[in-house]
């Protein structure tokens, strides 16, 4: 099987494509490498004329035109790649808006995709028409969503979720919706939305590569090592600012006992080197299910703060902590970091759990093998 994969954010299609080389097939990375984070692709397509004076001359040209000389040079770099983008038999887009171009680039390019290709498939991994409808008609929903309703965040920085509200990305969403071969959602806060969608093939886990992510039992010397990675772009989204004032009152409350790393916006490679030393991570705070850094350091042993509610905990059959619900409490987390520090045995005995449950649910191979029955059979 040949195989297009579309879009790259987060490391899941990094991950998959590990999956199906070794399972034999031919499979190839078209998008951006996600800025700072730097992920590796086959065929990378830059976002430009986005800082200083040009960006301001875009930003100009748009608002008098309605159009947008990003999307038209993405539009321009695809074309060149297009040839290698043909004859595959299986394209999954990453989400709605993986070249993040306007409706008529997206559309053009998507178009040429289809054309050129056998089958395509949507991933809901991300923002999406749907899945914001869903969010913002269900206010009891955990999501970032609130934030936004409650003025927490202004419209500026909601851009990239609000975009999905509006009139083109509805129609490029119905444009999507009609052509593509079915939805796959990478997990619970993507799956959830999308249950009795008629275009709904169900939910694969995000995979992860296991073999790139060698497990260390957590050794507990002098000090406990907490890792606290920011992305300055999505701070409040993922629920740091809890995180930090949490941090706060506990170096005050252990001081000596514990030690800090947070890490502002640094590539993939280097972050993953960063938290190697810790015994615990904090990654985000608004969902139901884990995002792929959690994941990722789960699977290293580490015991992660992010989102495993009682959804979670019934979809897999767990009656055991693999990793700690995060809520928008700051005392409740100072509670549950304080509990580990003082039960240091129960860090040890959670991250061997994660590390378990990463080798059941999320094995990259196991992973890939649910996408290909997925791609034969729809």
């Amino acid at each position: 099987m040949k195989v297009l994969l579309v879009g790259e954010y987060s490391h899941l299609h990094n991950s998959l494509k590990d999956g199906l080389q070794q399972l034999g097939h031919d499979v190839f990375i078209i998008g951006q490498k996600d800025g700072f984070k730097n992920f590796p692709v086959d065929y990378p397509i830059q976002k430009k004329w986005e800082t200083g004076l040009l960006k301001k001359v875009k930003i100009a040209v748009y608002r008098l035109s309605g159009f947008d000389i990003s999307s038209y040079l993405t539009y321009r770099q695809f074309l060149k790649f297009e040839k290698h983008c043909s004859g595959f038999d299986v394209v999954q887009l990453i989400n709605e808006n993986s070249f993040q171009c306007t409706y008529y680039f997206e559309k053009k390019i998507i178009s040429s995709l289809l054309q050129n290709n056998k089958k395509l498939y949507l991933l809901s991994s991300g923002y999406d028409y749907l899945n914001v409808k869903y969010c913002f008609e269900n206010p009891d929903f955990k999501s970032v969503i609130p934030l936004y309703q409650n003025h927490k965040i202004d419209k500026k920085s909601f851009a990239n979720v609000l975009k999905f509200t509006k009139k083109e990305f509805f129609k490029l969403h119905q444009f999507i919706y009609k052509n593509c071969n079915g939805i796959i959602a990478s997990d619970l806060d993507y799956h959830l939305p999308l249950i009795g969608n008629p275009k709904y093939l169900g939910m694969i886990p995000n995979p992860i590569n296991i073999d790139k992510l060698k497990f260390e039992p957590l050794v507990i010397n002098e000090k406990i090592v907490i890792f606290h990675g920011i992305n300055n772009d999505n701070y409040l989204k993922k629920g740091n600012d809890y995180f930090e004032k949490a941090l706060e009152i506990i170096e005050k409350k252990y001081g000596s006992k514990v030690e800090i790393i947070t890490a502002r916006s640094v590539p993939y490679s280097e972050y993953i080197n960063l938290y190697n030393r810790s015994h615990i991570l904090l990654d985000q705070i608004y969902g139901y299910d884990q995002g792929y850094n959690a994941l990722e350091s789960m699977a290293k042993g580490k015991v992660v703060f992010t989102n495993a509610e009682t959804e979670f905990m019934d979809y897999y059959n767990l009656t055991e902590k693999v990793c700690i619900n995060a809520i928008p409490d700051v005392n409740y987390l100072v509670n549950e970091l304080s509990f580990l520090i003082e039960n240091p045995e129960e860090i040890t005995a959670i991250g061997k759990r994660a590390r378990a449950f990463i080798e059941k649910e999320h094995h990259y191979v196991k992973i890939t093998q649910d996408y290909v029955q997925k791609w034969s059979e729809n």
